[in-house]
């Protein structure tokens, strides 16, 4: 009864665990690099007969160079709510509208710009460190519990061992997911 337990906070953990390396994934891709990318209005909500709907449920995104994105509504009627959507999301963005769609031309970025976010991508990475220590947290907690009610000592080091090595596993990943955002933020 008590090992199962500790496998399943030991489970628990590890879904924490890849929850925050996936959470981790999404932040960094909506970081703009100064190439353009219908990631970028990813979760930009437009206003369609009165409900909130995702842009990409209303309209064709993509790209038509490296640094404009275009957006073809299915409706012609949409074009003003989306460039709506797209000031009011305050993406730093100015969308033309040419009455048959809508292009976002992405500006080059200048490098105090580039440096603010590897900083914001590096605050991102520790963010998630943060999650996975919290994850390990409750893992270690539980297993001293089980070690107090009769799990045995050496079994519940081995476990504790395991949560570490997996913590430095996926601090490993954190690192290098920053590492090479990081990268290709700084690549002109």
């Amino acid at each position: 009864m008590v090992s199962e337990e500790v496998e399943m906070a030991i489970e628990i953990a590890k879904e924490g665990m890849d929850q925050a390396l996936e959470h981790l994934n999404n932040e960094l891709v909506k970081i703009r690099t100064g190439k353009a990318s219908p990631v970028m209005l990813t979760g930009l909500l437009v206003e369609y007969y009165g409900s909130p709907t995702p842009l990409n449920q209303v309209a064709n995104v993509g790209t038509s160079d490296s640094r404009t994105i275009t957006i073809q509504p299915w409706e012609k009627g949409m074009l003003g709510p989306i460039e709506h959507a797209i000031f009011a999301a305050n993406l730093g963005f100015t969308p033309m509208n040419d009455g048959e769609m809508i292009r976002i031309n992405i500006p080059p970025l200048t490098e105090e710009r580039r440096r603010d976010l590897v900083k914001h991508a590096k605050h991102l990475g520790e963010e998630s460190k943060i999650s996975l220590r919290s994850s390990r947290h409750k893992a270690m907690d539980t297993i001293k519990k089980a070690v107090k009610d009769g799990y045995p000592e050496d079994a519940g080091k081995r476990k504790e061992d395991h949560v570490d090595k997996m913590v430095h596993d996926y601090t490993e990943k954190i690192d290098e997911m920053v590492s090479i955002r990081e990268k290709d933020i700084m690549t002109v």
